[in-house]
């Protein structure tokens, strides 16, 4: 009923697809979901869309859906096989200071840009988790690529995460987000990913739970670029002892 599917998307599952992608226990705890209620979302999803095996044709044929942002250096889309790609996480990661947030930047504005085989650009969103997000860069490179910088600016939704829970927590409004303006939104940015972890989970004795969490989190953020068809890109720092903290 129609409060159900209230219940669902409040928790970020708002298609058939994404209902598919959560287990069970998770749907069980959800707020109002008990589990004969579970059991019949389940098998509703099941009888609307069948989650069994393709030939590797339609496989093929499903892929021509994804596209590639350009990243502003033609070196670097020569790496990427032509820029990030949708339904899929890139991952940047190096020391402090070797540009990693710069590109993140870049992203923001060059996924608003027309590229090839058809991709159209689109709307952008960034979480910020170090405090980097800097909208007068974003000028700049709006210039750069010869765009207004007010209409730039407006297609890029920026929110803060303080806790590595807040930053959880945000994937399901940004999966709303995605359900309510379908093919609007193209690029996910996560400047940096394992900052509050880090910072949440500390020294070795909790480097179980960390990983555990920060596993459940990528895998969300898989589902989301596949179930929406977005890119994600995600930055991370590198450290040489996985117990310490960044100051």
């Amino acid at each position: 009923n129609v409060a159900d599917i209230k219940k669902l998307k409040t928790s970020g599952i708002c298609t058939i697809k994404g209902v598919q992608m959560t287990t069970r226990r998770k749907l069980c705890q959800i707020k109002g979901i008990s589990e004969a209620k579970m059991e019949k979302i389940k098998e509703a999803a099941a009888k609307l869309n069948s989650a069994g095996f393709v030939t590797a044709l339609e496989y093929s044929d499903a892929r021509k859906m994804c596209f590639r942002i350009a990243t502003g250096s033609d070196e670097l889309n020569k790496l990427l096989g032509g820029g990030i790609e949708s339904m899929s996480i890139t991952e940047v990661f190096g020391e402090f200071r070797t540009g990693k947030t710069q590109l993140s930047h870049t992203l923001c504005v060059s996924a608003q840009l027309p590229g090839a085989n058809g991709y159209s650009g689109g709307k952008v969103i960034f979480i910020d988790t170090e405090n980097t997000f800097r909208p007068d860069r974003l000028r700049e490179i709006a210039d750069r690529f010869n765009l207004d910088q007010n209409a730039m600016l407006d297609n890029v939704l920026y929110c803060r995460a303080y806790t590595s829970e807040h930053q959880f927590e945000l994937l399901d409004i940004v999966a709303a987000k995605f359900h309510e303006e379908p093919g609007v939104f193209k690029l996910l940015v996560i400047d940096s990913i394992m900052a509050l972890f880090r910072v949440d989970f500390c020294g070795r004795g909790e480097l179980a739970d960390r990983q555990q969490k920060l596993a459940q989190m990528l895998s969300r953020l898989q589902k989301i670029s596949e179930e929406f068809n977005v890119a994600v890109f995600i930055t991370n720092q590198m450290t040489a002892d996985p117990g310490g903290k960044i100051f």
